[in-house]
């Protein structure tokens, strides 16, 4: 019986709805449908501005609908697809859709994904969620969103996506401690000294990951790991105490979970985020990426180290996070977001960066936010408007 079912759903094609498809995430979630296209409808992509990519992937994918957000970008795509649903409005996720689709790829880039995350889970059988901003800040409003309309979610990000694969079939008090894995960025060799010398062409190279320039940044001062510890106490619901973050320059390893009963469990992937998409694609149908042989190389020789703090100085932020819901993950995410937009301009130095996030953090202007809950998404963008211009008139000064 089970195999007869499981044997009708595949035959069906999946439909799919991509937010943010010109981004890294997009453009990769596309390229594994494109090998198999025969089992999926797109039904929407939506993207901001990159219209020549974009022209591509209707061409090549033919979806049902397109919202573009900037209105030059609109009017290039408008005029060259006459006969497509073409939108320049994100708000339209309410009225394009007439029943649920069966996965969703949210991949908008900073606080921007998170209105129509927020919008498109209710039309969604399952989520899978890229977006950091959105989990970090308003993940109480997207829990709720999911539980209130049954939506399954899968995480994206490959550690949190490993722990998801981890601990799926165990109860959370099973669990001793959970360690998340970081490169240790391109600076990992550099003597602290040297790291007053740091300039934004360095920063933005990653040794292992081809990324943006903002989430290089965050790797390069460890930021990225304080995030993806508070998504995953969130997501899991588990305290942050049973967390640590180890450095392991290869990124071979992705999440190690010690249980209760003695036994730990590793996942080690190629650093390729084709993997986690894919698996979350296909999830739980026997589908076969083509990816590297196992790397015994790295397998003999992990690295795993402790973080040094003089280097790394905002992992003592982690001391810092409430363990209730509260607007300070907001405030976090936008004073880091100002200040590695300050060094970028060379406004501020790299250590500036974490110095300033930990001093700032601890004003009495941004301390109440500690304690206020968050009860919706105005609140959140409200509050990043005023952080952005405090943050950037305590640095300049």
């Amino acid at each position: 019986w089970h195999d007869l079912m499981g044997n009708s759903s595949k035959n069906m094609k999946k439909k799919i709805a991509i937010l943010g498809s010109t981004g890294s995430i997009g453009k990769k979630t596309l390229d594994i449908i494109k090998k198999d296209k025969k089992r999926f409808i797109i039904y929407l992509l939506v993207a901001n501005k990159n219209s020549s990519l974009l022209i591509k992937q209707i061409k090549e994918f033919n979806p049902k609908n397109i919202i573009i957000s900037d209105y030059k970008s609109y009017k290039v795509i408008k005029k060259k697809f006459k006969k497509k649903k073409i939108y320049n409005n994100l708000n339209k996720i309410n009225s394009i859709f007439k029943s649920k689709v069966d996965y969703t790829m949210s991949a908008i880039s900073g606080f921007n994904g998170l209105k129509p995350t927020l919008e498109i889970i209710k039309f969604s059988k399952t989520i899978a969620i890229a977006n950091k901003e959105s989990i970090i800040c308003g993940w109480n409003l997207i829990n709720k969103e999911l539980k209130k309309n049954k939506t399954n979610f899968i995480p994206i990000d490959s550690e949190h996506f490993s722990i998801w694969s981890l601990i799926k079939n165990s109860p959370k008090e099973s669990i001793d401690k959970i360690i998340i894995t970081a490169s240790g960025g391109p600076f990992l060799k550099k003597s602290h000294k040297q790291f007053r010398d740091i300039k934004p062409s360095d920063a933005i190279k990653h040794p292992n990951w081809k990324m943006g320039k903002k989430i290089s940044i965050d790797s390069a001062t460890l930021m990225n790991k304080i995030f993806e510890v508070i998504e995953a106490k969130k997501i899991f619901n588990i305290k942050l105490n049973k967390f640590k973050i180890l450095i392991h320059p290869q990124s071979y390893i992705h999440a190690i979970i010690k249980f209760k009963n003695g036994l730990i469990k590793i996942i080690a992937h190629d650093t390729d985020m084709k993997i986690p998409i894919f698996n979350s694609l296909y999830n739980n149908e026997n589908k076969t990426i083509i990816s590297k042989d196992i790397n015994l190389q790295i397998l003999n020789n992990l690295e795993l180290q402790e973080v040094d703090q003089k280097k790394f100085p905002v992992i003592k932020i982690l001391d810092k996070i409430p363990d209730n819901e509260s607007l300070f993950e907001t405030l976090l995410v936008t004073i880091n977001d100002e200040l590695v937009d300050l060094f970028l301009k060379k406004q501020v130095s790299f250590q500036n960066i974490s110095k300033n996030l930990i001093k700032f953090l601890n004003l009495n202007v941004f301390v109440k936010y500690k304690r206020q809950k968050l009860n919706n998404l105005a609140q959140i963008v409200k509050l990043n408007k005023f952080v952005r211009l405090k943050t950037k008139t305590l640095s300049i000064l």
